[in-house]
């Protein structure tokens, strides 16, 4: 409990130990008083006093400022109208376990933002810079790009980077969720606000802190709370008209009826005191808000981080999914997946098509390269000469070699057997004789299938896949996944108008979601009803344009997210339906005396409780 809580719960238990032995002691006719009224008015007073000053004081305070319509305001005056009419057990009563409420209220949402607060402590202190043989520590906005700093064991990795000399396990639960560290050693990426394990790493910065990915969390978790769901909106909206209602219609029970009726004027004033207390809007104000916040919490816990609760409202109603195939789907890393040669052997095969894409830097290239690993003879590769749509053209010791596709074959006459394998073919001949092939495709990611099948498990209707990639290779990846409808061969705009088809095609409140990683995503990220992007490995602009972001990259956590986002929207609808149905119920028994102060309570803060108790259920989802 925070220290403000201890004070909050130090003051109920003062004024309880007064009035609990008062009220006792006088509804068992154990006070014998010489001047029993005085006497107790004083105690229950002192008791109102203790646990209920602040309440008094934010009303006067909210009344300077023109705004008098609110909780505060209808506690007041019920109390006030209780004392008034001499029922001082239940004018202290109502502020006692109004007071019990606002404490557990307040528990409550703490506990709700633990998780999403937790991730404040990802902000690294200082970063460590060589000088002079000697460790320094420097602010993290002062590091430049290219600056080389130093990452002891233990310590927070303050900005992003790539390891140059070192290795080690790096702790990235904070940000992904995940409880397994990554072995990490020199060439590679590692992001700021993980935690390095046991080794001792000195990493080259790319990014400046303003642009790094622990600010950029930082700045999404900031600004969550800014936008709200379309349910929080309108019981923002109720209250402030329905306050302001609910005080004019008890003034006008405590006046007519004893007008119209005669005599009754304490009744009746009793009556509207009930009306108010029960009328309090607290467990509509409190447990909507609080739901969704628990369900961003939740989120957060699994790696997602939910920019605004109207996006997880949208999730829960989100029928058909639109995804992007490299990066989203795939690993987006070109590998050498067959090498089929026919007058060479395969590593003679590999190495020429190596040596000819030695000075590229296509991702075709680096993929043939890499899968070679070899030291390359560069002095024995000449005249290279790319050729636009069709491949290269070299000598490697004075041997003319082509590497290219199917065109290239044709147009130098080079006879060559077809290769079907789903990828991008790399064609080789050398002095005019076709040598084999080799296919390069990019790999699926190994948890993709799963991910789409928890997706239809959940209740989504239809699955998409959008790329600009050739259709034969859009299909194989589709129909492997198991994935619904593929559009092949799409530049980027034509993705977004595609996406606008899509969207044309939704009926009632049905929500597109949309899950990519390139920049050139970015505009159907924006788009769509609902924008996930990959946050570890995917472009700064889709981030940005995102509502959703996946910090590991992990498709397989979008049907976690929307199991979430259905809970914390069934939860609140509870929460609606129970408060205002009791209520209601509880007002009309009220108006006509049957509920009394205490029916009052249980209506305002009874149901306040336990609809806070049924909002934290989101919190322990995963």
């Amino acid at each position: 409990m925070t220290k403000k809580q201890k004070n909050m719960l130090a003051r109920i238990i003062v004024a309880a130990v007064i009035f609990v032995p008062l009220f006792v002691s006088e509804h068992m006719g154990k006070l014998n008083f010489q001047f029993q009224l005085p006497v107790s008015f004083l105690l229950y007073l002192i008791a109102y006093i203790i646990v209920g000053w602040d309440i008094v004081y934010k009303a006067i305070r909210n009344i300077s400022h023109g705004q008098v319509f609110d909780e505060n305001f209808l506690m007041c005056v019920a109390t006030f109208g209780a004392f008034g009419v001499r029922e001082y057990e239940e004018a202290v009563a109502v502020m006692l376990f109004y007071q019990v409420g606002e404490l557990f209220q307040n528990y409550a949402v703490n506990r709700s933002r633990q998780s999403i607060t937790e991730l404040m402590d990802i902000c690294p202190e200082y970063a460590n810079i060589e000088e002079d043989g000697e460790l320094k520590k420097v602010d993290p906005d002062d590091v430049e790009v290219g600056d080389i700093i130093v990452v002891k064991p233990g310590e927070r990795i303050p900005l992003d980077g790539i390891v140059t000399s070192g290795s080690s396990f790096i702790d990235t639960s904070a940000l992904t969720g995940e409880s397994v560290p990554r072995q990490v050693s020199e060439g590679a990426e590692i992001i700021s606000g993980c935690v390095n394990g046991g080794g001792l790493l000195q990493v080259r910065v790319t990014k400046e802190f303003d642009d790094s990915t622990v600010s950029k969390i930082l700045e999404l978790v900031e600004n969550a709370s800014s936008k709200k769901a379309k349910v929080e909106n309108f019981i923002t909206k109720f209250a402030r008209y329905y306050t302001p209602i609910v005080v004019v219609a008890a003034v006008v029970l405590a006046v007519i009826p004893p007008l119209i009726l005669g005599g009754g004027w304490s009744d009746w004033t009793l009556r509207a005191c009930s009306f108010l207390v029960i009328s309090c809007p607290c467990a509509l104000v409190i447990s909507v808000p609080l739901g969704f916040f628990g369900g961003i919490g939740a989120a957060s816990r699994v790696g997602v981080l939910v920019k605004g609760s109207n996006y997880l409202e949208a999730l829960a109603r989100m029928e058909t999914i639109v995804f992007d195939k490299t990066g989203t789907l795939t690993k987006g890393e070109f590998t050498v997946t067959g090498i089929y040669p026919t007058s060479v052997t395969e590593e003679e095969l590999l190495e020429m098509a190596a040596l000819a894409e030695s000075y590229s830097e296509h991702p075709i290239a680096n993929a043939v390269k890499k899968a070679y690993s070899k030291t390359l003879s560069m002095e024995k590769v000449t005249d290279t000469e790319e050729i636009p749509g069709h491949g290269i053209r070299t000598r490697i010791d004075g041997r003319l070699v082509l590497a290219g596709n199917a065109k290239l074959m044709k147009s130098e006459h080079i006879v060559y057997e077809t290769n079907d394998d789903i990828g991008t073919v790399i064609y080789m001949a050398v002095d005019g004789k076709y040598i084999g092939s080799i296919v390069i495709a990019d790999r699926v990611k190994p948890e993709a299938k799963e991910a789409v099948a928890a997706l239809k498990a959940s209740g989504v209707r239809r699955t998409v896949m959008l790329t600009g990639d050739k259709a034969e290779v859009g299909e194989a990846v589709a129909g492997e996944l198991g994935i619904d409808i593929v559009y092949a061969d799409l530049l980027p705009a034509d993705k977004v108008a595609k996406v606008e088809e899509l969207l044309g095609e939704l009926s009632g409140k049905e929500k597109l979601a949309f899950v990519g990683d390139g920049i050139n995503d970015a505009p159907v990220l924006s788009r769509a009803d609902i924008g996930i992007a990959m946050g570890n490995m995917g472009s700064d602009a889709a981030i940005e344009a995102a509502d959703i972001v996946l910090m590991d990259d992990n498709p397989l956590k979008i049907a976690s997210i929307i199991r979430i986002a259905r809970h914390t929207l069934k939860i609140v609808t509870q929460n609606i339906v129970f408060a205002l149905a009791v209520k209601a119920i509880i007002l009309v028994l009220g108006a006509v005396g049957i509920a009394n102060m205490w029916g009052a309570v249980f209506a305002d803060v009874g149901v306040a409780v336990i609809a806070i108790l049924n909002s934290m259920r989101v919190m322990k989802m995963k």
